[in-house]
């Protein structure tokens, strides 16, 4: 019987590794080289845009722009978000300076301003977080498979640079909660991710535009530690 045993698993991984290649060359050629990226990817920077979009009142109501960090920490990938500025055309006064780090299951984000520290605990969520978190930066093609229907939009020329724009629709109705579909923009040389769009079931999105963009080049670790002082406030949401 032990043959037969052996048989049946090596078909089960074969039909496993069957449901996970795609169907279009060109879709398995963009996830062929997200995986060779992801498999040596250790850090990232980029410059960084978000700009929010509201359909009720069908406008952008919201830019943010600032440095964005990335780097490989065991099992997860960490991130710091230092926000510059809101965009051109928004009130100056407005442009407070602000950091965000994740950082395992936490969310901290940092305001010099009112020298207050807000302290998220993502618990169960963590690994869901890490899935947005690392979407187009330390991604492999097979990570997308496994939470993601992927297809195939077509090739899109973003910033200049040539892309491969695709279509991920999460496969978790928890998710689709909260993002009823995504877009990611694959730089075709680099297998990195130049522009993401996250729609929600409402229709509003937040798109992200990254450029001056660093792979697995040195980050100091002060990067990613916050500059609280003693009289800092620390301030931790319930629920």
């Amino acid at each position: 019987m032990i043959l037969p045993i052996a048989l049946t698993w090596v078909a089960l991984s074969m039909s496993a590794a069957a449901l996970q290649t795609p169907a279009n060359p060109a879709l398995d050629s963009v996830l062929r080289k997200m995986d060779a990226v992801a498999a040596r990817f250790t850090s990232a920077q980029a410059e960084f845009e978000w700009d929010r979009y509201e359909r009720v009142i069908d406008e952008v109501d919201d830019v943010q722009t600032g440095i964005i960090y990335y780097r490989r920490s065991e099992n997860s990938v960490e991130m710091m978000a230092d926000i510059r500025k809101d965009g051109p055309g928004f009130n100056e006064l407005k442009s407070q300076p602000k950091y965000v780090l994740v950082h395992g299951d936490t969310i901290q984000m940092y305001q010099p301003s009112s020298n207050q520290l807000t302290v998220y605990k993502l618990g169960k969520n963590s690994g869901e977080f890490q899935t947005y978190l690392v979407l187009g930066f330390g991604a492999s093609g097979q990570d997308l498979l496994k939470e993601f229907e992927v297809t195939y939009v077509g090739p899109a020329t973003v910033q200049g640079v040539a892309t491969a724009e695709l279509q991920l629709i999460p496969k978790s109705e928890k998710v689709r909660n909260n993002f009823k579909q995504i877009f990611l923009w694959i730089d075709l040389e680099r297998g990195i991710s130049v522009q993401q769009k996250l729609v929600t079931p409402q229709d509003d999105y937040r798109l992200t535009k990254y450029s001056a963009i660093k792979l697995n080049e040195p980050i100091k670790n002060e990067v990613f530690q916050l500059k609280t002082n003693k009289k800092t406030q620390t301030v931790t949401p319930q629920g």
